[in-house]
């Protein structure tokens, strides 16, 4: 037998885990788990915990580490992260998480605990939004053991992290955007910066794109893909991160002409060195068509906005900056969101709310403009 429930208390089940015959014995051996609940979630458990052995996933709860059960769980976690993020969840697992509690066995730790870890965080200077991210990796890592049956709770449930106040977001104006295009028209990036002020795209998405995403006949860019870079050196694409983010953009008019022009020059330039450009060739690379290094990208916008003597925003902050604009001229909401892929056109009112203000107004007056009889209207212009 594989193994068995048996009913211990009122919405309490014990499982019986066989765990074959002791070899001195000869008797079989079984793990027991308590599971809290109704008698079909015992059996789904168990059928669960069956499937884990089977599958070399099981670890057994008395003697299992933190650091064990991290590990494996982050090595089953991986499966449903991009390269870029579970390079962040294992630096967090292993330089810091297991350095402060990874010795306990899993089943002894508790909230003060990971209290502890989020203080010692922020003696070392860490950020609250830093803990924060600390915060969930703990939390969904636990949160799966309950699951497995490893822990009858989640500690992390019984510690807030610290909170996390919200940066004013920095954007540029459009007399600004003029400024840094104007001036960038020197630089090697020109069109890419071109691009990423007046498409709200995602630098990822930028150094991703290849010309097969472009449609420079009826001016739309499709964005299929994103490109990280790894610590190790490498370059991987990656699908997008939801449903929404694999969007189709419009260019406008001057960035479409942009796009011709250097899609003629990659052309050129290909053919003195004797290769043909490719719709699988990316749109923003080397002379070489490798792709560019995300760091030397910020780096230079860095400088540029500087040479401009402009206040100085991130590379991501052109995509607040191409919505604000566009909410600015009363576009709405929906586009904006459908443009920068965002998940709900609840997301995009919440992040630019600092924008909705003025347009409240306007659109209040609007309102009082219409329903205002029109013999009214002649009556106070009289």
């Amino acid at each position: 037998m594989r193994g068995y429930i048996t009913k211990r208390s009122k919405g309490s089940y014990s499982l019986a885990i066989s765990m074959g015959k002791d070899a001195i014995s000869g008797k079989y051996k079984y793990q027991w788990i308590t599971v809290k609940g109704t008698k079909k979630e015992a059996d789904q458990k168990l059928a669960e915990i069956l499937h884990q052995k089977d599958t070399g996933t099981f670890i057994k709860p008395a003697k299992t580490t933190v650091s064990e059960y991290l590990q494996l769980w982050l090595a089953d976690h991986k499966l449903h992260l991009s390269p870029r993020g579970y390079e962040r969840y294992s630096d967090i697992v292993n330089q810091h998480l297991i350095p402060d509690f990874g010795n306990l066995p899993l089943d002894h730790l508790k909230p003060e605990h990971i209290q502890k870890h989020y203080t010692s965080c922020e003696k070392k200077g860490l950020s609250a939004g830093t803990i924060s991210y600390h915060h969930a990796v703990i939390h969904v890592a636990l949160k799966t053991a309950v699951k497995r049956g490893l822990l009858y709770r989640n500690p992390a449930d019984a510690v807030d992290p610290p909170s996390t106040h919200h940066k004013e977001m920095k954007t540029w104006t459009e007399d600004q955007v003029n400024v840094f295009t104007e001036v960038a028209k020197g630089s090697r990036y020109y069109v890419l910066f071109y691009t990423a002020l007046f498409s709200g795209m995602r630098r990822s998405e930028l150094l991703g794109l290849k010309w097969e995403d472009v449609d420079l006949m009826f001016g739309q860019i499709y964005v299929r893909r994103s490109l990280h870079h790894l610590k190790d050196g490498s370059y991987v694409f990656t699908e997008p991160k939801s449903a929404k983010s694999r969007r189709t953009i419009a260019l406008t008019p001057s960035n479409a002409l942009l796009l011709k022009d250097h899609w003629e020059i990659q052309t050129l330039e290909r053919s003195m060195a004797g290769i043909l450009l490719s719709a699988k060739d990316l749109v923003f690379c080397d002379v070489e068509g490798k792709p560019l290094r995300p760091n030397s990208i910020t780096r230079a916008w860095a400088v540029l906005a500087a040479k401009c003597g402009l206040p100085i925003i991130r590379l991501h902050d052109a995509r607040h900056t191409h919505a604000s604009i566009m909410l600015k001229q009363g576009i709405h909401p929906k586009i904006v969101q459908e443009r920068l892929g965002h998940a709900s056109i609840e997301m995009t009112l919440d992040i630019y709310s600092h924008v909705t203000p003025g347009l409240q107004e306007a659109a209040a007056k609007r309102f009082d403009d219409f329903m205002t009889p029109k013999s009214e209207v002649t009556t106070q212009k009289n």
